[in-house]
């Protein structure tokens, strides 16, 4: 499986955030490209897997075989409902664009985001409300109050140690400041993994989205030692033996050490604590195929499209889904999340985004040996 498709899909950014307001449309209609104002919720599943068939296809962005094994639900989506499929891969930032580029000219159905664009995408007006016949089971942190957007699968901040390199691998944030290792997060001037690293970082030491300085301060605190790495943690540099420690979401994480070498590499989430996160699925307001849309957002959020995911690494959103062992292997045991938490204020958290990448500049950067 290929998680190369990581960064470009985590990049949020300022400019991406402000060309997007740019972008905002006018047009208040509900529904599809049409134009209709068309309550969806109302409809049944049958009514929507009736008009579906009918629709024929749905056209994703964001969302290639690849990536979280997407593959293997399109294929489902195809087997089952005959639906056919076609992705072009791109951001989040560069899904909303195209949305609101389109408008009623749409190419695309539906997308998969990172969750602090799922309100922009409402409010930019480009989503159509659709819940889901699961939505009770979804926690409200990863939903919005109409179905505009929902959480499909989540990623928390993890280590990832090479053990070619690192005799005892961390566990905890304070394993990590007390080793001699380097380690590295990437480039936190634009990259939201990174970024989240930091957060983590925060958390852990007593600061929270609103409140970013502490783990501003733990990474100058490595950077004055000479520990914080200016390599990417992307496959190929762990591959290759030049990371040491890294800071990756847990599904790239593993999905990076089933790549390489599953012996080589430990993976542990920060005992202390750690930030989840996650991925939400968007349907186009102009969408030409909105029910196949729609059903695609079903059974994404099924007991099926949720193993789906968990086989690709990321963790199902669904809670009281029961994945069979074989899967559930797959991913890291349950209790090492005990202490992992979601963004508490994405309002806050959106604002201080937009302060890292001087803070980094001024505080951390200047210190990396």
């Amino acid at each position: 499986m290929s998680w190369n498709h990581t960064w470009k899909k985590g990049i949020i950014g300022v400019a991406a955030i402000s060309m997007l307001a740019a972008c905002s449309s006018n047009d208040t209609s509900k529904g599809s490209s049409t134009g209709n104002e068309t309550d969806y919720n109302n409809l049944t599943l049958t009514q929507i897997e009736e008009k579906s068939k009918k629709e024929g296809e749905v056209n994703s962005v964001g969302m290639p075989d690849t990536w979280a094994n997407w593959g293997e639900t399109w294929g489902d989506l195809g087997t089952k409902y005959k639906l056919k499929h076609s992705d072009t891969d791109m951001s989040s930032a560069e899904e909303l664009a195209k949305f609101a580029a389109e408008k009623k000219d749409a190419t695309a159905d539906i997308g998969d985001v990172g969750i602090a664009f799922g309100p922009i995408a409402e409010e930019q007006n480009l989503t159509l409300s659709y819940k889901t016949s699961y939505w009770d089971d979804i926690p409200k942190w990863a939903k919005d109050d109409n179905g505009d957007w929902v959480v499909g699968y989540t990623g928390t901040m993890a280590f990832i140690s090479d053990k070619n390199h690192v005799k005892d691998a961390p566990k905890s944030w304070d394993d990590l400041k007390n080793g001699t290792y380097k380690v590295s997060i990437g480039d936190a001037l634009t990259a939201n993994q990174a970024q989240f690293a930091i957060l983590a970082a925060a958390y852990a030491f007593g600061g929270d989205e609103k409140n970013i300085q502490p783990g501003i301060d733990f990474f100058a605190e490595l950077a004055k030692q000479g520990r914080l790495s200016a390599g990417d943690p992307s496959v190929a540099n762990l591959e290759k033996g030049e990371i040491d420690v890294a800071l990756l979401w847990d599904f790239n994480a593993l999905g990076y050490r089933e790549q390489i070498d599953a012996n080589r590499f430990d993976i542990a989430i920060p005992e202390e604590a750690s930030v989840t996160s996650g991925y939400a699925t968007i349907i186009n307001k102009y969408s030409k195929n909105p029910h196949a849309a729609m059903l695609a957002r079903e059974y994404i959020l099924s007991d099926a499209g949720q193993e789906n995911l968990a086989k690709g690494y990321a963790r199902p959103i669904r809670e009281n889904v029961k994945l069979p062992e074989e899967v559930k292997s797959l991913l890291l045991p349950e209790n090492m999340y005990k202490n992992a938490q979601p963004v508490g204020d994405q309002k806050a958290w959106e604002d201080t985004t937009k302060k890292i990448p001087q803070m980094w500049q001024e505080q951390v950067l200047i210190h990396v040996k």
